[in-house]
């Protein structure tokens, strides 16, 4: 959940709290994710409406454990922020799960290349991405808690 200052309260050690980020302009898409992904044990849901606000929620906090983003969005697309979690040593590792109307074939391809963990085409099933964040996440905490 967001404070009163627009961010996430940081996460300290191994919490039952695991927020996901969701980054879609589309409002239908995103109340789809947020009702598929919201029934993850311990996740909590924000949801960003562009990459632009999405990069700069990224940017101002640590607490965020996966990103489901879109492609096709203005201003900045999900290549781009892609892109830069990948360039960013705190995001580097982070998983994330790509939901998308591109039509173009090469897009799977294009976006395995930039380091993702998933790629869902829509109409996409919420149960399969719901299935596919929750093995990420799990596979995430089980890290953390091996180091």
């Amino acid at each position: 959940m967001l404070d009163n200052s627009g961010m996430l309260p940081e996460a300290h050690g191994r919490s039952a709290e695991r927020p996901v980020l969701i980054v879609e302009d589309s409002e239908n898409s995103a109340a789809m994710l947020e009702i598929a992904l919201s029934s993850i044990p311990g996740v909590t849901l924000l949801v960003a409406s562009s990459a632009v606000e999405a990069w700069r929620i990224l940017s101002g906090s640590t607490a965020i454990q996966a990103v489901v983003t879109d492609l096709n969005m203005p201003r900045m697309d999900g290549f781009e922020l892609i892109r830069r979690m990948r360039q960013d040593r705190r995001l580097a590792a982070m998983p994330i799960v790509v939901v998308s109307a591109d039509t173009d074939p090469g897009t799977p391809e294009r976006v395995a290349q930039l380091g993702i963990s998933a790629f869902f085409a829509k109409p996409f099933s919420p149960a399969e991405v719901r299935r596919k964040l929750e093995q990420l996440l799990d596979a995430t905490t089980q890290d953390a808690t091996t180091r």
